[in-house]
């Protein structure tokens, strides 16, 4: 089997994530690695707090903490909330993490080795209110291309396009909200990127980036199009990676450390590392990363991450002239909007990952963001559709099917699978419905298509409510058990089946689907053709019980108490 690397961009360390980070980038990552471990695949799933830059700065200040007590902290709590979501996280680490450090300088060394870092005198706005040089995002103002007064001095949100402070209308710092602002001239490093502009677009060309989805592929390609920028990639902040001073003594003693996003991404390198360090007698991390010709790497993220993971981090890893694993497919979202307006972490805007938690189990929510997840273009989260999708789809097609064809057969033929009839006309077709259903979902998930794998997987459970009805076993059982009870056995396999292949959407829910009957471990394996056709997983005689409500239905009462809390519709 293949190996599987797989990344999710970085969260922020400055606060709980809300419902659009989580489908932009971890929890797509985490069915899809699920999904591969299920299939047999080697998978190595990474990802980790980003934890350097002015947010970090900024946020802990209005905490009242350190920077790093402020990061370590929120680092426990976010990862206490993505295990509350189902994450299985091969490792989640830290970009502050020691293993950080060691390679981001180690980057940069071979980076000026080999010509592609040099140091420039800049002009930088410099707070006179606060007596210090502000980098980008220290500086906020209204955006000169689409008038957004919140844009930061190192990209606008609204519009994505990366900005210099300069360019920010009605400027001021985001520490004192001053106006009084000044330019004054500083040393920083810059990444030459200009001249590996060629290098990336053959490299671009060549690696199968033409199969990435649209929208990343056309993000790439505009950045290469307008021409690749040198970029300065050192900040004047007390919390980063240092510059080394071996190399750069002067600006080491200036206290300069690395760009946030300029070490963030090697960060993937080094929250591997950290997890090789953890058990380094049975873990390789360079076996990832180094000449791993071997292994087919996946990132995902949203689409305001793309210019940085498939431009400038393949220009630095490049530059480097060492052989590190870079992207093979890029998986980027489009926003997932609240009523039409957008989430924001800044804003308080939209449903929080915390908060989601608190309201109802992972699984209505991860299988909700993937089945309307934003892949072509911007979707809008709504109460209503939220509803909707959770009752109609988890509680209706799924749950109900499970609890009426456990209780029923339960209440007539007792504690274990009756055995019945020999499978008829009804259940070959059922199979082969099955078995084509299953190749549907198998294809769109290989693709990373997970809407339309999640429209699969969702036919899949249709297909056994059709059959129930065809067949209806409460009627037959009073003429021949022995149909009723072949129906109900072939009933309890889809249920097994079900269980197998919703793990990846939603795993709690399958796991209980699964415990239900008395079966060996090995059984959770995946399933063929052949054995979605067949429907013998199940075999007569094997105790089952009866789980609690999988899913229970959303009412009324409740939508207009999350409509009260969260706003809605006109309130949104």
């Amino acid at each position: 089997m293949a190996r599987h690397l797989i990344t999710s961009a970085l969260p922020y360390i400055n606060g709980i994530k809300h419902l659009g980070n989580m489908v932009g980038s971890m929890l797509p990552a985490d069915v899809y690695a699920r999904y591969m471990r299920k299939r047999g695949h080697d998978v190595l799933y990474i990802c980790a707090t980003d934890e350097h830059g002015t947010p970090a700065e900024l946020a802990a200040k209005a905490a009242g903490q350190s920077v790093a007590a402020f990061c370590a902290e929120q680092h426990d709590k976010q990862k206490a909330i993505y295990d509350g979501f189902g994450l299985e996280f091969d490792h989640f680490g830290r970009s502050s993490s020691q293993q950080n450090v060691e390679l981001t300088q180690h980057f940069a060394r071979k980076l000026h080795e080999n010509g592609f870092i040099e140091e420039r005198s800049i002009r930088q706005v410099y707070s006179n209110a606060d007596e210090r040089f502000l980098p980008d995002r220290y500086i906020v103002g209204t955006c000169p291309h689409c008038g957004y007064d919140k844009a930061r001095g190192d990209q606008c949100e609204n519009c994505t396009r990366v900005l210099d402070p300069t360019d920010l209308i009605d400027a001021r710092s985001a520490i004192s909200g001053s106006g009084d602002l000044e330019v004054r001239e500083t040393k920083h490093l810059f990444l030459l990127q200009s001249k590996l502009q060629h290098e990336v677009e053959g490299w671009l060309e060549g690696n199968g980036s033409k199969e990435w989805p649209t929208l990343a592929s056309s993000i790439a390609h505009k950045w290469l199009t307008e021409g690749l920028q040198d970029r300065a990639i050192t900040r004047d902040l007390d919390w980063g990676v240092p510059v080394p001073a071996d190399v750069w003594p002067e600006l080491a003693a200036e206290g300069k450390v690395f760009y946030v996003w300029f070490d963030a991404p090697i960060e993937y390198i080094g929250s591997t590392k950290e997890w090789a360090d953890a058990d380094p007698a049975n873990r390789d991390w360079k076996s990832w990363w180094y000449e791993a010709d071997d292994v087919r790497y996946t990132e995902f993220m949203a689409k305001d991450n793309v210019p940085f993971h498939s431009v400038m981090f393949p220009a630095t890893q490049l530059g480097t002239r060492e052989p590190w694993k870079k992207v093979d497919f890029l998986k980027a979202f489009n926003w997932l909007n609240y009523y039409g307006g957008k989430f924001s972490t800044s804003q308080q805007r939209g449903i929080f990952t915390d908060a989601a938690l608190e309201l109802l189990p992972a699984d209505y929510w991860r299988y909700f963001l993937m089945a309307h997840a934003p892949e072509s273009d911007d979707t809008s989260f709504t109460w209503e559709l939220f509803s909707s999708s959770v009752n109609k789809d988890l509680a209706d097609t799924l749950g109900n099917f499970v609890n009426r064809v456990l209780s029923f057969s339960r209440k007539r033929f007792g504690d274990e699978v009756p055995a019945g009839a020999a499978a008829g006309e009804a259940e070959q077709k059922l199979g082969e419905e099955i078995a084509r259903l299953l190749a549907e979902y198998e294809g769109h998930m290989e693709a990373l298509q997970f809407r339309k794998a999640a429209a699969s997987l969702r036919a899949l459970w249709s297909a056994g409510n059709s059959y129930l009805e065809e067949k209806a076993p409460w009627l037959e059982i009073k003429t021949d058990q022995d149909a009723a009870a072949l129906t109900l056995r072939t009933a309890m396999n889809l249920i097994h089946l079900y269980a197998v292949v919703s793990e990846p959407f939603i795993p709690a829910s399958a796991k209980a689907m699964r415990d239900a009957f008395a079966l060996a471990d090995d059984t959770a394996a995946w399933v063929t053709g052949e054995e979605a056709a067949a429907l013998a997983f199940v075999p007569a005689g094997t105790a089952f019980t009866v789980p609690p409500v999988l899913f229970a239905k959303i009412t009324e009462d409740d939508l207009e108490a999350y409509r009260a809390r969260f706003g809605g519709g006109d309130d949104a």
